[in-house]
């Protein structure tokens, strides 16, 4: 593995995406939702995205210069047409849109339907909190777990996420998917040519199996069993069904169907803070919180106790400092990118690492 500086990375993709049709205001929001997943240790939604999502742009699969556009308004809602553009692009403008709402009524909701895979959800909820506002995000997904006892792949992951602002430096971030664990890490082992742990997934027999190939066919396990199958349940509803989305089995691959959209479906609900408390009460109370949870006795042999989003912001401050790690096959998938387009490949190395130091 190879650290590169992270803004070398976010201005090559940007480039990239332009060369492959992509205004340049857009493309900057799109490069930077991903390096911002590999700065703060989720990899698995970072730039080892980045061609697929080119791939599809080339194909005619996404609109490059998609219309976002509002088929339902009122005072504190929204229903949202992506118009199939790029999905970081839209969910962005989407809560710039919330915003405003937020502010007038407190409370602001919006379902947004013909979307895309987005990365990682908290990337828009730490935009969220970086404006002292709350945003409760959840998105469907290609179809990757079977309803709890069966066999045939049929909803998503489908994650769900939030984050609080703080005065530590860093807000309380919440972002988890239904599955046992995220279908990225299976993607990513998958790439790699290693193994997966027993218990994450079953081939398309409903066998338990460490094959990533045989997990990709077959089904991811649902966190917690019936529960977590209930949480993706709940969010295929808030996402699919309510936004008029596709559902389900409905959804195109982002990498198996390269001859069909996607169709994903989004849900957000943004608070802005200051309708219900103080801002700066809300943070010393959320202080207060964190002070109590990390002061809980521990386990014999914990040094520590962390809040959510504390290992991702320490792991964000390091990779700031010396760099992402991008792996080979990434690399190699970025230099084609850049011969295919026309674009320099101007990343420089500014040292190695092994994946034993890469912060993840």
């Amino acid at each position: 593995m190879s650290r590169y500086d992270p803004a070398g990375v976010k201005r090559l993709a940007a480039r990239i995406a332009m060369a492959a049709g992509v205004a340049e205001s857009d493309a900057v929001v799109f490069a930077d939702s991903l390096v911002e997943a590999d700065v703060s240790g989720t990899a698995t939604h970072g730039i080892s995205r980045l061609a697929i999502y080119i791939r599809r742009l080339r194909s005619g699969l996404i609109d490059p210069r998609a219309v976002l556009r509002v088929e339902r308004a009122r005072a504190a809602s929204l229903a949202v047409d992506a118009g199939n553009g790029l999905g970081q692009v839209q969910a962005c403008k989407v809560l710039d849109l919330l915003v405003s709402k937020a502010r007038d009524c407190g409370v602001a909701a919006a379902t947004v339907r013909n979307s895309q895979h987005f990365g990682a959800l908290s990337y828009y909820c730490n935009r969220a909190a970086a404006q002292d506002m709350i945003l409760l995000a959840t998105t469907n997904c290609e179809p990757a777990m079977s309803p709890h006892g069966g066999c045939q792949a049929f909803l998503g992951t489908n994650p769900i996420a939030a984050s609080f602002p703080t005065g530590k430096g860093f807000p309380v971030k919440v972002d988890l998917s239904a599955s046992v664990v995220a279908r990225g890490r299976v993607i990513a082992a998958h790439k790699a040519g290693r193994a997966i742990p027993q218990g994450w997934a079953l081939d398309p027999e409903g066998n338990p199996t460490t094959d990533p190939e045989q997990a990709l066919l077959g089904t991811i396990l649902t966190m917690a069993g019936h529960k977590g199958y209930a949480l993706a349940v709940l969010v295929e509803v808030l996402s699919g069904v309510l936004s008029g989305a596709s559902v389900g089995s409905k959804i195109g691959s982002m990498y198996k169907d390269l001859d069909r959209k996607q169709d994903v479906g989004h849900f957000f609900c943004l608070m802005d803070i200051s309708a219900f408390v103080d801002v700066c009460l809300f943070k010393q109370r959320m202080d207060a919180t964190i002070d109590a949870i990390k002061a809980c006795r521990r386990q014999r042999g914990i040094d520590e106790l962390f809040v959510p989003g504390e290992r991702s912001h320490r792991t964000a401050q390091l990779n700031r400092q010396n760099g992402i790690t991008l792996g080979s096959e990434t690399v190699r998938e970025i230099t084609i990118l850049c011969q295919e387009l026309g674009v320099p490949f101007d990343l420089v190395c500014p040292m190695e690492a092994s994946d034993s130091k890469s912060g993840g």
